[in-house]
């Protein structure tokens, strides 16, 4: 039973160590989906989609855009995936008779489960070139933010491709660069083209580093493209029952009609247009809103932590400046909203967990300084742990005056057969004249005693590139000499002092 009981607690302990961090995200998208359960107008497209696809199948007539088709159409290729993930938890509670209130909750769950997912893989990767403390503050930053969570279960298509985006920053960590562009591309032509403002700075920055080539990536790049179009003018002409390609729509219609304002359901010419000038009053705003509210609301204190990461990790730099590039352009775009860039999250919280990171490499630092500030408390207390001596002679340590300034206090004596003196202005040559037993002193070498132990004390901080960029430098402090002329003395074996 207790072997069993043993294999229990490490396989336990295995799998949280493996999932722990999944298991802590997880938690908190799913209790922002049960408190709030429900979705807006610009959610509409993708929910509809999951439920038609749940419940109508192939009873194309029967589905929800085409009575209600928007301003502009969007792909069925994102709430299609969501749906396969969801449809085996929907037989459960159709076998059960659970209201289709359920159904709604699990089909975000299951949208949050696919983000979270590839967010563990962009996680792995931060692991492997930071380390896992940076992966741990990463974490933390996270869970603490509401944001990311709150919005990976919400079925927009800014989430949709922020899971694409995920998986894009992974395969850039992990040098898989034509594999992070397709991704990106992927995430562009079939959900958002405005992710080509993302894709454009990253190209043109590995372009300039060298770690793609012109060539290679016309020709991975353009097959990748053509195949992504190929397949979201499959699926989605089939859908919309009439030959398009979603994200061309959408593009035309943003950027050339310049039009954003009025997506919505599709209403009379007039409404539309009535309804469009409040939005764009509502959420048209000046160039910095990004840097200056949205970002600090979704980051919080991430977000100084980010800017201090750039200045210690030249690193994170190379990753950071891309996602700088997709704000910029973006914020030349009157109308505004958190979700338009709330890609850019991950590569904020991973600059600042650089920046905790090193925060608590130099709390540690500071800790360590202060620990071996006080050598000779250590060294009484290690020369208390030796037993050596006979309980009936009395042992007279000598305290000097660095011993007595640097850790040792009355509270550090120990009762009979100790014995203490801190008497002052004895000279090194009187020592050996005086009944001694111990010396605590800043001098290595003292006529008529031997070295016993060395006691290291903080000696000074270095500073060096690379991490950690700061540690202690530790330096003998603090010598035990034993009188010579106690033999019993010597019949232990002492570290002696180098």
């Amino acid at each position: 039973m207790a072997s069993s009981s043993s294999s229990c607690c490490k396989s336990g302990g295995r799998f949280m160590e493996r999932y722990g961090y999944d298991l802590i995200l997880g938690s908190i998208a799913t209790f922002y989906v049960l408190m709030i359960p429900y979705t807006k107008v610009e959610e509409s497209f993708n929910l509809q989609a999951m439920h038609d696809f749940l419940y109508h199948r192939h009873h194309l007539d029967n589905y929800d855009h085409l009575e209600f088709p928007g301003v502009v159409p969007r792909t069925f290729i994102g709430a299609f995936v969501v749906s396969i993930v969801a449809a085996p938890f929907l037989l459960i509670t159709t076998f059960l008779h659970l209201p289709k209130f359920y159904a709604l909750l699990i089909v975000r769950m299951a949208l949050g489960c696919i983000v979270l997912y590839t967010l563990r893989f962009f996680r792995h990767q931060i692991r492997n070139k930071f380390g896992h403390q940076v992966e741990a503050f990463f974490v933390i930053l996270t869970a603490i933010q509401f944001h990311l969570l709150f919005y990976s279960t919400r079925p927009l298509p800014n989430i949709v491709a922020l899971s694409i985006v995920n998986l894009a920053y992974g395969y850039w960590f992990e040098g898989r660069f034509y594999a992070a562009l397709n991704s990106l591309i992927f995430a562009t032509t079939v959900f958002r083209c405005d992710m080509l403002l993302l894709l454009g700075p990253l190209g043109l920055q590995l372009l300039l580093t060298k770690d793609i080539s012109l060539w290679g990536a016309l020709k991975r790049c353009t097959s990748m493209a053509l195949f992504c179009i190929g397949v979201t003018i499959l699926v989605d002409s089939i859908m919309w029952k009439r030959l398009l390609w979603p994200e061309f729509e959408v593009f035309w219609f943003n950027s050339v009609l310049n039009k954003s304002s009025k997506w919505g359901v599709s209403l009379p010419e007039d409404l539309i247009l009535n309804i469009s000038i409040a939005v764009e009053y509502k959420n048209t705003h000046a160039f910095h809103w990004y840097f200056t509210s949205a970002l600090p609301r979704a980051l919080l204190a991430a977000y100084p932590l980010s800017l201090f990461g750039l200045l210690v990790d030249r690193r994170v730099r190379s990753f950071t400046f891309p996602v700088l590039a997709f704000i910029l352009l973006y914020s030349k775009l009157p109308h505004k909203e958190l979700r338009f860039i709330i890609s850019s999250v991950p590569i904020f919280n991973l600059s600042a967990s650089i920046a905790a990171n090193r925060i608590l490499a130099g709390t540690i630092t500071t800790f360590m300084a202060s620990y071996w500030n006080y050598p000779s408390g250590h060294a009484l207390k290690e020369l208390h742990g030796v037993d050596y001596h006979n309980d009936t002679d009395e042992q007279w340590v000598h305290i000097d005056t660095f011993s007595a300034m640097n850790g040792i206090s009355r509270f550090c004596e120990s009762d009979f057969p100790w014995r203490y003196s801190k008497e002052e202005q004895i000279s090194l040559q009187e020592l050996k004249h005086r009944n001694f037993t111990f010396l605590i002193n800043e001098h290595p070498v003292i006529n008529g005693f031997k070295c016993l132990f060395a006691e290291d004390g903080f000696s000074r901080i270095l500073f060096k590139f690379g991490f950690p960029p700061i540690f202690v430098v530790k330096e003998p402090k603090v010598f035990v000499h034993g009188n010579l002329g106690h033999k019993d003395i010597f019949s232990k074996n002492w570290p002696g002092c180098s």
